[in-house]
């Protein structure tokens, strides 16, 4: 699977991306000026925005943790991967497991160009890319059982993703699709973006991606526990990324606007 997909070359450096934009919040060098302009924008907007990003990315790596030590899930689905910002998912899963298998995929070719830094991982366990759209769960399914064995658990991680695809554009189908083929002792783990603590920030922050030709969709608390009807939520429940299970302190005491929460299916 690695490598498969559209051309690094194909690459539009004249629209910004979310994970090049992410990639500038986060002080990485993969990015473009476009990106860079919008994040610039953003951050006038919101000078909070690159502390979310890294709110958001230490959540992804307590769940991950959690996950592999309380769970025993030995597999990962990480769709909306990004660019990669060590220690990503399989380093987090693998050091608590090595034997434990990790499929990437994203739809940016700048981060197949890195795809080899996602996929250095150990001898014992295994880590592919897939080159694929979040729009079509099915053939990520597909492709990524060339991996993993969904007749045993695994952990679908949506990071950062879901506020990206609105409800009309069926962002609900798609999680629904996505954990319909789970099987029982799996896991859902999303994070995405809400406007119950900053709206007048997240709405100017939402018209700068408009204007960049990105949507960006902003869902309540109620909203977002919908993502995970039908399965059990883990303690604390939705919440705030940077209270959920927190290690640390948060850096200033700020909101983040970015829920997130660890889910099991029965």
């Amino acid at each position: 699977m690695t490598g498969t997909g559209p051309d690094v070359q194909l690459i539009d450096t004249t629209r910004p991306h979310p994970a090049r934009v992410y990639d500038w919040f986060l002080g990485g060098k993969d990015n473009y000026p476009v990106d860079e302009e919008l994040a610039r924008r953003i951050t006038a907007i919101d000078g909070g925005a690159p502390r979310a990003a890294r709110a958001n990315r230490a959540f992804m790596r307590r769940a991950g943790r959690m996950l592999a030590e309380e769970t025993g899930i030995r597999q990962f689905l990480d769709i909306g991967t990004g660019i990669p910002t060590e220690p990503n998912l399989h380093q987090i899963a693998q050091s608590v497991a090595p034997d434990t298998r990790v499929v990437y995929v994203d739809n940016d070719p700048i981060v197949l160009a890195h795809a080899g830094a996602l996929l250095r991982g150990t001898p014992e366990g295994v880590t592919e890319y897939v080159q694929a759209d979040a729009r079509d769960p099915r053939g990520i399914l597909e492709r990524a059982s060339a991996v993993l064995d969904f007749d045993r658990p695994v952990a679908l991680s949506l990071i950062a993703l879901l506020h990206f695809v609105a409800d009309e554009d069926g962002a609900h189908d798609l999680v629904g699709t996505l954990v319909e083929a789970l099987a029982p002792g799996s896991a859902l783990v999303l994070s995405m973006m809400t406007a119950d603590f900053e709206p007048e920030n997240v709405q100017r922050g939402i018209s700068a991606y408009a204007a960049g030709r990105v949507t960006l969709v902003a869902r309540s608390h109620a909203e977002v526990g919908r993502f995970f009807e039908g399965l059990r939520l883990v303690e604390p429940g939705v919440a705030q990324v940077s209270d959920w299970r927190p290690e640390s302190t948060p850096e200033d005491g700020r909101p983040v606007s970015l829920y997130g929460g660890v889910a099991l299916k029965s």
